[in-house]
């Protein structure tokens, strides 16, 4: 008995190399301000306005053909700053206390990162961030062991017509990472967080051209230089995928595309900056082990659910950090769709009261939407399942669904800012820029298709 003990302590640590061995790798490409209908991926089959006609993304589509689509994916919030913690963090800005791009005091601390959590897991683990980042907080602290730093929107106009918004050169650090890491034998989570396509717009030349004629300067205004920089996007999306091929690591790699914020689409209520569906609704689609190709998801998620996936997929049961509110899509994926995604609370909540003409919050559970201003105490309700885009407030038809949601809303909200901050909120004192704001005097602007 006394001799088998390391025999049997060898077996379980030889089967645990193996298992990290075949560990996942990880390519989260993160498009910046792309709307729900800015590829020419229809992200609802049926529905034209899902997707578009003037932008072509066919590394995106192939990227579609092989993976799964997704009809209602939300991001964490509708400016990038906040999303992008959200997402590196697994929860809500709200509960994060990263409500707005100045925040500096998180509820969390930078060691619960995606990043971390994954290398803990999993000490083979390699991570690297290229592209924005528009934090205080170090890449490298958040776990992350190659980055381009801290960086700002500004950081993505380049100087060089070759490189416009930084693209190319982005890719070209990428597939260098993904190579060391091949060759070094560790498995890997790699972000990609292009610069495009926020304003203002870069493309190359030769792309650009294709696009001469397209309504709006002549053929050199801002849409055809849009829809040029959406193709160089993607182009540079066909690359990174074309290296997991030649790397042979593209069967063993889970692949996300997806936005940080969403946008005006033309169709949806509202846009950037404000938490209609325009502003929050964005394209995601995921390739992977085990993902049935051609499939498309119409369940709603929500970009902090991407740290969950991730672990779930790496190392399965693996304790996610206290506080994380996100749930893991692997059941969903490998299913085509039709297992459920589990979260410690399956509700969303999206707070935005700075930069916007009215102070507002909004939650979502089942197919109910609540948006609620601050300033005028209005509450709207909309039934997603049957008006997506927001066109008809049902709070009057539905005051109880409408009374429970405004009281969940601000329970979390007062949870997560703390009591100060919510009482500030209650009497109507908004900062905007850092300054006073007066009170607003009613719905904001874009209602409506």
């Amino acid at each position: 008995m006394k001799s088998s003990f390391p025999i049997s302590l060898l077996a379980w640590l030889c089967l645990t190399a193996c298992g990290f061995a075949k560990a996942p790798n990880f390519l989260f490409i993160l498009a910046d301000d792309q709307s729900w209908n800015g590829t020419s991926v229809r992200m609802m089959p049926q529905e034209a306005a899902s997707g578009s006609r003037v932008f072509k993304t066919p590394n995106l589509e192939k990227l579609a053909a092989q993976g799964m689509t997704f009809a209602q994916a939300y991001s964490a919030h509708c400016k990038c700053e906040c999303s992008r913690a959200a997402m590196q963090m697994g929860r809500t800005t709200t509960s994060l206390n990263a409500p707005d791009k100045n925040a500096r005091n998180w509820s969390a601390p930078v060691t619960d990162s995606l990043a971390n959590t994954l290398k803990r897991a999993n000490g083979s683990y390699r991570a690297a961030h290229y592209g924005k980042w528009q934090w205080f907080h170090t890449p490298q602290s958040m776990g992350y062991d190659a980055s381009d730093g801290i960086t700002m929107n500004e950081d993505g106009d380049s100087p060089n017509p070759e490189d416009p918004k930084q693209s190319f050169g982005i890719t070209r650090r990428a597939k260098a990472f993904m190579e060391e890491q091949v060759k070094g034998g560790h498995p890997f989570y790699l972000q990609l967080s292009y610069y495009a396509v926020h304003q203002t717009p870069q493309a190359l030349a030769a792309t650009l051209k294709k696009y001469e004629g397209l309504q709006g300067g002549g053929g050199r205004g801002d849409r055809a230089v849009m829809a040029a920089m959406t193709e160089d996007l993607d182009t540079c999306i066909g690359e990174v995928l074309k290296k997991l091929d030649e790397l042979g690591i593209a069967e063993n790699t889970v692949v996300i595309y997806t936005s940080d914020n969403g946008g005006r689409t033309g169709f949806l209520n509202g846009g950037k900056g404000d938490l209609g569906e325009g502003g929050l609704r964005e394209p995601l689609i995921v390739r992977g082990p085990g993902i049935k190709g051609g499939t498309h998801c119409a369940t709603p998620v929500i970009s902090y659910d991407i740290m969950p996936t991730v672990l779930d997929y790496a190392v399965p049961g693996f304790p996610m950090p206290k506080g994380t509110e996100g749930g893991s899509w692997k059941a969903l994926l490998s299913s085509g769709g039709r297992e459920p995604v589990r979260r410690p609370i399956d509700r969303f909540v999206w707070h935005q009261t700075v930069e916007v003409e009215h102070p507002q919050s909004a939650i979502r559970r089942g197919d109910y939407k609540l948006l609620y201003f601050w300033d005028t105490k209005e509450g709207l309700l909309f039934d997603l399942a049957h008006d997506m885009c927001e066109t008809r407030d049902a709070a009057k038809q539905q005051p109880q669904i409408a009374a429970q949601l405004e009281a969940e809303l601000k329970a979390h909200v007062r949870a997560g800012l703390g009591e100060p901050a919510y009482a500030a909120l209650e009497r109507g004192e908004f900062a905007q820029g850092g300054r006073p704001m007066g009170k607003g005097k009613g719905k904001g602007k874009g209602k409506g298709k």
